[in-house]
C-alpha cells in the first residue's frame, strides 16, 4: 500500500540545505511502489501543526524543482519549534492524527541538533503507541557538532566563507604601517570547527589568522592579552579568529540574557568586547568584525562538494 512523504526544514539556513531537500524529493518521486504524494512543510513542524503544507511535485512543472539544487537559505521556511519533553503531551496526539489523516508513512527533517531533537521525540512516540511511521532526520548544521557525523552538510560552505573572507580582511589590515589588531567573531556556539577552518589559509602561506580561539578551550583575558602582545612583536597587523561562544564572565553584559524555545542563548558580543579590552591595556589601533549570518547562505562561495553531499544525503534518507 502506497503511503505518503512528508519534508521540512528547520533551524538556521545554509547555503546547501536546499540540496538536501532536492535530494529527498528527486528520489522520492523514484519510489513510485511505495510512495504516493510528496509534501513540504511550510516553516517546519510548527507549520505542519498549522495546517501549512505543499505539492512538491508542483514543483517540477514550474522548473524549480532543479534550481532547488544551487539555491541558498531554506525553501520551505524554518522554526525553532521545542516539542514537550513529556510524551503524554497532547500535541503528540494532535500531530499523529494528522499524520493519519494525510496518509504520511515516511517524515523527514532536515535540520541541526534541535530538528534532531524533534526527530526523535517523534520516532520514540510512535514506538510508544506502535506507529509504522518511519522518521528521518537528515543532517545539516554548519557548525559541523552533529552527533555521529564526520561532517555536516552546510559546514563546508560556510568554511569556505570564513577563509576567503579572513584572507581578505588579512590583506586589507597588512596595509598600514600603523600597528593594527582586527578580531573576527565567527559563529560557533560550543563548536569551534567554523573558527577553526580559517587555519587553512596556513596551508597557502597566509601567517593569519595568528591567533585562534575555540569554546573547547578555557579562556582567560590575561592569557589573550599576552598571545596578543606576543604577536604584536612580530606582526605589525594581528588577526584574530574567535569563536561566538568562547566565555568570559566580563563578557557577559555585551550578550543579551535571551534564549530561544531550545533554551540556547543569543550570541554576540565576544569581538566588541575584547575590542574594548585591546583598547584600553594596548592602547593600539582595533576593530572587532562579527561575520554574523553572512557566513551562514554565502553562495557565490558555495562548496560544490558540499552540494553535492547535501543531496547524496537527501536521498540516502529516502
Amino acid at each position: 500500500m502506497k503511503k505518503n512523504l512528508i519534508v521540512g526544514q528547520s533551524g538556521g539556513p545554509t547555503a546547501v540545505i536546499n540540496g538536501s531537500l532536492y535530494g529527498v524529493v528527486t528520489e522520492a518521486m523514484r519510489h513510485t511502489e511505495e510512495i504516493d504524494e510528496i509534501y513540504g512543510m511550510i516553516n517546519g513542524i510548527e507549520g505542519f501543526l498549522n495546517g501549512h503544507m505543499m505539492d512538491m511535485r508542483s514543483l517540477i512543472e514550474t522548473n524549480e524543482l532543479s534550481l532547488l539544487r544551487t539555491t541558498p537559505g531554506s525553501y520551505l521556511g524554518s522554526c525553532r519549534y521545542k516539542l514537550p519533553e513529556d510524551l503524554n503531551d497532547p500535541v503528540y496526539p494532535l500531530l499523529f492524527n494528522k499524520f493519519t489523516s494525510h496518509g504520511i508513512g515516511y517524515f523527514f527533517y532536515i535540520g541541526g541538533n534541535d530538528s534532531m531533537d524533534t526527530v526523535s521525540k517523534l520516532s520514540r512516540y510512535a514506538k510508544k503507541i506502535n506507529s509504522d511511521i518511519r522518521f528521518i532526520g537528515v543532517p545539516k548544521t554548519i557548525d559541523n557538532d552533529l552527533v555521529h557525523t564526520d561532517h555536516t552538510p552546510g559546514f563546508g560552505s560556510a568554511a569556505k566563507y570564513v577563509a576567503t573572507t579572513m584572507q581578505e580582511i588579512t590583506r586589507d589590515s597588512s596595509v598600514y604601517s600603523a600597528p593594527s589588531v582586527t578580531i573576527v567573531e565567527i559563529m560557533g556556539r560550543n563548536a569551534g570547527w567554523l573558527t577553526a577552518s580559517s587555519v587553512v589559509l596556513h596551508a597557502n602561506g597566509e601567517v593569519a589568522p595568528h591567533l585562534i580561539y575555540v569554546p573547547e578551550r578555557k579562556f582567560s583575558i590575561e592569557q589573550f592579552l599576552e598571545d596578543t602582545r606576543q604577536q604584536m612583536a612580530k606582526h605589525k597587523a594581528v588577526i584574530i579568529a574567535i569563536s561566538e561562544g568562547v566565555a568570559d564572565p566580563e563578557a557577559a553584559a555585551f550578550q543579551p540574557g535571551v534564549t530561544d524555545e531550545f533554551g540556547h542563548k543569543y550570541l554576540s558580543g565576544i569581538g566588541k568586547y575584547l575590542e574594548q579590552v585591546v583598547r584600553e591595556q594596548i592602547g593600539c589601533k582595533v576593530r572587532s568584525i562579527e561575520l554574523n549570518v553572512m557566513q551562514r547562505c554565502s553562495s557565490h562561495l558555495c562548496s560544490k562538494t558540499d552540494i553535492d553531499e547535501s543531496v547524496q544525503i537527501g536521498a540516502a534518507g529516502v
